[in-house]
């Protein structure tokens, strides 16, 4: 595994092996110069990649005095698109969690046990990631997460794939990814197969051991507030952050509170860490 040299001004690609095949993962550090400070993962959502973030991670690590690395996961961005045969199964969120995130880490050389901040999917996969290695997550920040699935997210992905077939959001969205086709159906797809009504990671949160912050608006159109009280219910000391006048993407709908949430968080948390 390998990765290409980064400043931290630009994006570059990292190699790993995933299925035995070498994946490129498009990647960019944000203020790598302060080795001391708390590192932030940020994990994207279900059609996000690391361009879609646009300046929030570099506004958050500068309000927090962080570190930032911030990655687009295979199918998405300029990371290794989904080949256009390739079904996603239902574990897919564990594979990311298990398999894909390990893998980019140890590529980048991180050892240290990183704050992860992860966005819908990227949230669930945060989890699942804190879950199946508690000793190498400092803590959590979850935007919207999922850990079952609802009527009201399947019934608004259906109107994303309308959407997607008879309006610009295929254009709009091709802005941020090389292989558009390969982020949109990767997950579209997997979302509407029947078989993923049954996908729940209830059980498996309970063996979170890090701190969380789970966050999400009152109008979050693809998930209601049993989903981040389903995760103060089973991760003991789980705060909770709900937001009036917003919707699916906190960051993007009131930055400034989750911003200052979330730098408060990590700061005090921190500092209660030996």
């Amino acid at each position: 595994m390998s990765a290409t040299a980064s400043s931290g001004d630009a994006a570059s690609l990292a190699s790993i092996s995933w299925r035995g095949q070498a994946v490129q993962v498009e990647y960019q550090w944000i203020a790598p110069e302060r080795t001391q400070a708390p590192l932030v993962v940020f994990l994207h959502e279900g059609l996000g990649s690391l361009a879609m973030w646009k300046d929030f991670p570099q506004r958050l690590c500068a309000d927090g005095g962080f570190r930032g690395l911030v990655f687009s996961r295979p199918g998405y961005g300029r990371s290794t698109p989904r080949a256009a045969d390739e079904r996603w199964g239902v574990d897919f969120m564990h594979r990311q969690a298990e398999e894909v995130l390990p893998a980019l880490l140890q590529a980048l050389g991180v050892s240290e046990a990183p704050w992860l901040f992860g966005h819908s999917d990227g949230a669930s996969i945060a989890l699942l990631y804190a879950a199946r290695f508690p000793e190498r997550v400092a803590g959590l920040v979850m935007l919207a997460p999922h850990i079952f699935v609802e009527d009201v997210t399947i019934a608004n992905i259906e109107l994303a794939r309308t959407a997607y077939e008879t309006t610009d959001l295929r254009s709009k969205l091709g802005r941020y990814h090389d292989d558009v086709d390969s982020a949109f159906w990767g997950w579209n797809r997997i979302w509407l197969d029947p078989a993923f009504r049954a996908w729940n990671i209830e059980a498996d949160i309970t063996a979170v051991r890090a701190p969380v912050l789970a966050v999400q608006g009152l109008d979050d159109e693809y998930g209601t507030l049993a989903q981040i009280r389903g995760i103060a219910e089973r991760v003991p000391g789980t705060r909770l952050l709900e937001l009036p006048a917003c919707a699916h993407s906190p960051h993007r709908d009131r930055p400034g509170d989750v911003i200052a949430e979330t730098v408060a968080f990590i700061t005090t948390t921190s500092r209660r860490q030996p």
